[in-house]
Protein backbone atom coordinates (compact mmCIF):
# COMPACT_ATOMS: atom_id res chain seq x y z
CA UNK A 1 0.00 0.00 0.00
CA UNK A 2 1.36 3.38 -0.96
CA UNK A 3 0.93 5.92 1.81
CA UNK A 4 1.44 8.88 -0.51
CA UNK A 5 -2.22 9.17 -1.54
CA UNK A 6 -3.71 9.57 1.95
CA UNK A 7 -0.74 11.56 3.24
CA UNK A 8 -1.16 14.01 0.35
CA UNK A 9 -4.70 14.64 1.58
CA UNK A 10 -3.55 15.79 5.01
CA UNK A 11 -0.84 18.33 4.15
CA UNK A 12 -2.89 21.30 5.32
CA UNK A 13 -3.86 19.61 8.57
CA UNK A 14 -0.23 18.64 9.19
CA UNK A 15 0.81 22.27 8.88
CA UNK A 16 -1.83 23.23 11.45
CA UNK A 17 -0.80 20.39 13.79
CA UNK A 18 2.85 21.43 13.38
CA UNK A 19 2.04 24.92 14.64
CA UNK A 20 0.01 23.66 17.60
CA UNK A 21 2.59 20.98 18.42
CA UNK A 22 5.33 23.59 18.85
CA UNK A 23 4.15 24.06 22.46
CA UNK A 24 4.72 20.36 23.19
CA UNK A 25 8.15 20.53 21.57
CA UNK A 26 9.05 23.56 23.68
CA UNK A 27 8.01 21.66 26.82
CA UNK A 28 10.11 18.64 25.82
CA UNK A 29 13.86 18.23 26.00
CA UNK A 30 14.06 18.53 22.20
CA UNK A 31 14.97 21.78 20.53
CA UNK A 32 12.89 22.72 17.50
CA UNK A 33 15.91 21.86 15.33
CA UNK A 34 16.12 18.40 16.90
CA UNK A 35 12.37 17.84 16.55
CA UNK A 36 12.46 18.81 12.88
CA UNK A 37 15.21 16.25 12.38
CA UNK A 38 13.19 13.58 14.19
CA UNK A 39 10.22 14.28 11.94
CA UNK A 40 12.35 13.69 8.83
CA UNK A 41 12.85 10.13 10.06
CA UNK A 42 9.21 9.47 10.99
CA UNK A 43 6.64 8.08 8.59
CA UNK A 44 2.94 7.82 9.30
CA UNK A 45 0.89 4.76 8.56
CA UNK A 46 -2.78 3.95 8.82
CA UNK A 47 -3.59 0.83 10.81
CA UNK A 48 -6.93 -0.89 10.24
CA UNK A 49 -8.11 1.58 7.59
CA UNK A 50 -10.83 -0.92 6.66
CA UNK A 51 -12.34 -0.77 10.18
CA UNK A 52 -13.33 2.80 11.16
CA UNK A 53 -13.70 1.81 14.83
CA UNK A 54 -10.11 0.55 15.04
CA UNK A 55 -8.45 2.77 12.42
CA UNK A 56 -5.67 4.98 13.66
CA UNK A 57 -2.60 6.84 12.52
CA UNK A 58 0.60 5.25 13.78
CA UNK A 59 4.05 6.81 13.79
CA UNK A 60 6.63 4.52 12.21
CA UNK A 61 9.78 5.48 14.10
CA UNK A 62 11.97 2.65 12.83
CA UNK A 63 14.34 5.10 11.11
CA UNK A 64 14.73 7.49 14.07
CA UNK A 65 17.65 5.52 15.45
CA UNK A 66 19.68 6.45 12.36
CA UNK A 67 19.52 10.16 13.21
CA UNK A 68 20.38 9.82 16.93
CA UNK A 69 24.05 10.75 16.41
CA UNK A 70 23.00 13.99 14.75
CA UNK A 71 20.55 14.71 17.58
CA UNK A 72 23.45 14.33 19.97
CA UNK A 73 25.58 16.68 17.85
CA UNK A 74 22.84 19.31 17.99
CA UNK A 75 22.58 18.85 21.75
CA UNK A 76 26.33 19.27 22.17
CA UNK A 77 26.28 22.44 20.06
CA UNK A 78 23.44 23.80 22.20
CA UNK A 79 25.34 22.85 25.36
CA UNK A 80 28.49 24.61 24.22
CA UNK A 81 26.52 27.73 23.30
CA UNK A 82 24.67 27.83 26.64
CA UNK A 83 27.85 27.11 28.62
CA UNK A 84 29.54 30.01 26.87
CA UNK A 85 26.60 32.28 27.57
CA UNK A 86 25.96 31.13 31.14
CA UNK A 87 29.51 31.43 32.34
CA UNK A 88 29.93 27.80 33.29
CA UNK A 89 26.71 26.84 35.11
CA UNK A 90 25.63 23.20 34.94
CA UNK A 91 22.78 22.84 32.45
CA UNK A 92 21.73 19.32 33.38
CA UNK A 93 24.57 17.53 31.63
CA UNK A 94 27.95 18.71 30.67
CA UNK A 95 31.38 17.61 31.76
CA UNK A 96 30.48 15.12 34.47
CA UNK A 97 27.83 13.36 32.42
CA UNK A 98 30.26 13.21 29.50
CA UNK A 99 32.91 11.62 31.71
CA UNK A 100 30.40 9.13 33.14
CA UNK A 101 29.23 8.20 29.65
CA UNK A 102 32.82 7.78 28.47
CA UNK A 103 33.51 5.45 31.40
CA UNK A 104 30.33 3.51 30.72
CA UNK A 105 28.69 4.74 33.93
CA UNK A 106 26.02 6.84 32.29
CA UNK A 107 23.11 4.43 32.73
CA UNK A 108 20.93 3.84 29.69
CA UNK A 109 22.60 6.70 27.88
CA UNK A 110 21.13 9.61 25.99
CA UNK A 111 20.57 7.61 22.82
CA UNK A 112 18.04 5.22 24.41
CA UNK A 113 16.36 8.07 26.26
CA UNK A 114 16.23 10.21 23.13
CA UNK A 115 14.88 7.34 21.07
CA UNK A 116 12.13 6.63 23.60
CA UNK A 117 11.25 10.33 23.85
CA UNK A 118 11.20 10.71 20.07
CA UNK A 119 8.97 7.66 19.67
CA UNK A 120 6.56 8.91 22.31
CA UNK A 121 6.37 12.41 20.88
CA UNK A 122 5.97 11.13 17.32
CA UNK A 123 2.98 9.05 18.39
CA UNK A 124 1.55 12.07 20.25
CA UNK A 125 1.89 13.98 16.98
CA UNK A 126 0.11 11.17 15.09
CA UNK A 127 -2.70 11.23 17.67
CA UNK A 128 -3.00 15.01 17.33
CA UNK A 129 -3.12 14.70 13.54
CA UNK A 130 -5.85 12.08 13.72
CA UNK A 131 -7.84 14.23 16.17
CA UNK A 132 -7.49 17.19 13.80
CA UNK A 133 -8.72 15.10 10.87
CA UNK A 134 -11.65 13.83 12.89
CA UNK A 135 -12.60 17.34 14.05
CA UNK A 136 -12.55 18.71 10.51
CA UNK A 137 -14.57 15.82 9.11
CA UNK A 138 -11.73 14.68 6.87
CA UNK A 139 -10.99 11.39 8.68
CA UNK A 140 -13.54 9.35 6.70
CA UNK A 141 -12.12 10.63 3.40
CA UNK A 142 -8.61 9.68 4.53
CA UNK A 143 -9.80 6.18 5.42
CA UNK A 144 -11.61 5.81 2.09
CA UNK A 145 -8.49 6.86 0.22
CA UNK A 146 -6.32 4.47 2.20
CA UNK A 147 -8.75 1.58 1.60
CA UNK A 148 -8.64 2.18 -2.15
CA UNK A 149 -4.83 2.09 -2.32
Amino acid sequence: MSDSDWTDLVVGERMQVDQAFNEKVAASHFSSQQWNLVMTAVEFELEHADDPDRARIVADTSKVETILPELENIEQQRGMASAGNAGGGDSGGGLFDGIKDTLGLGGSGPDREQLAAAEEMAQMYADDLQAKLESTGKWERVLETARSE
